[in-house]
């Protein structure tokens, strides 16, 4: 849309950002300035990235005053700010711009997000008034659903600051399975089913060699319980097939946290 080079930047197995390559690829492109996504959440393993690392890093390369931050909390987003000793986004740090979703965490039934920008970026992009609007359109699409922000307001409202803080405190709880989960994340990951019925039943999301699930206020003890006996069985089932091979995801979700090397004494020890 903006004709703007996408330099893609590595990480590491949890998803954050690898700040090393991060530095690298600001030198290489040293007199170009920089528009830098982070990510608060990432979409299949929920990983955050360091913002105070990622400024730190640009202000070193010498682009102080040179880059832009727009930070993409779709989901966590609207967490961090009710878990205490979570990383703080906000707007006394340099960034331009932070979106959340209102359909995930606050269960919004219409998808829909919300952007929060400068006044002084938004300023440059008024558009003349529009007469049957009566106001400014500063958007892409040029129309905007108004029941969104009716319904995310009462939300709000009817909850208040503990009742959200609750809600996420108890999605924090019930994530923490034996699995690989980023902190501050309640999006679990764990090695993929191999049964597609299983899969399709859970609407499990998957990548690669793993899948995860998100676990959200709908999402309650007693469901996670169920999931994970039937996960079990499945799984058991096939480790009695010898021509079965559990595959390797430490690629993934890093090689301390994949049993590839037991994978002998696990079916041994059943």
């Amino acid at each position: 849309m903006y004709r703007v080079q996408c330099i893609q930047i590595d990480t590491s197995f949890s998803g954050e950002m690898r700040y090393d390559h991060f530095r690298t690829k600001l030198l290489e492109n040293a007199r170009r300035p920089a528009i830098v996504n982070v990510n608060i959440g990432t979409t299949v393993k929920g990983a955050i990235d360091d913002l105070d690392e990622i400024i730190n890093t640009l202000e070193n390369c010498g682009f102080r005053d040179r880059f832009y931050i727009h930070c993409d909390g779709a989901l966590a987003g609207l967490m961090l700010p009710f878990i205490k000793q979570a990383p703080k986004i906000t707007f006394i740090k340099p960034i331009g711009s932070i979106s959340v979703s209102g359909h995930k965490l606050l269960g919004c039934p219409t998808p829909c997000g919300v952007v929060i920008n400068r006044l002084k970026d938004i300023d440059v992009l008024k558009s003349t008034n529009i007469e049957y609007i009566a106001s400014n359109d500063v958007t892409i699409s040029g129309s905007r659903n108004g029941q969104s922000p009716m319904f995310l307001w009462c939300k709000l409202k009817s909850m208040g600051y503990k009742g959200i803080r609750r809600e996420i405190e108890a999605c924090l709880r019930n994530a923490r399975i034996s699995a690989f989960m980023n902190s501050q994340s309640i999006i679990v990951v764990f090695e993929k089913p191999k049964d597609d019925v299983f899969v399709q039943k859970w609407q499990l999301a998957c990548a690669g060699n793993a899948a995860h699930v998100v676990v959200m206020p709908h999402v309650s003890f007693e469901m996670l319980g169920i999931f994970v006996e039937e996960l079990a069985e499945k799984r058991y089932a096939l480790l009695q097939d010898k021509e079965f091979s559990i595959p390797c995801v430490a690629m993934d979700i890093g090689q301390e946290n994949c049993l590839y090397k037991l994978h002998e004494n696990i079916r041994s020890s059943l």
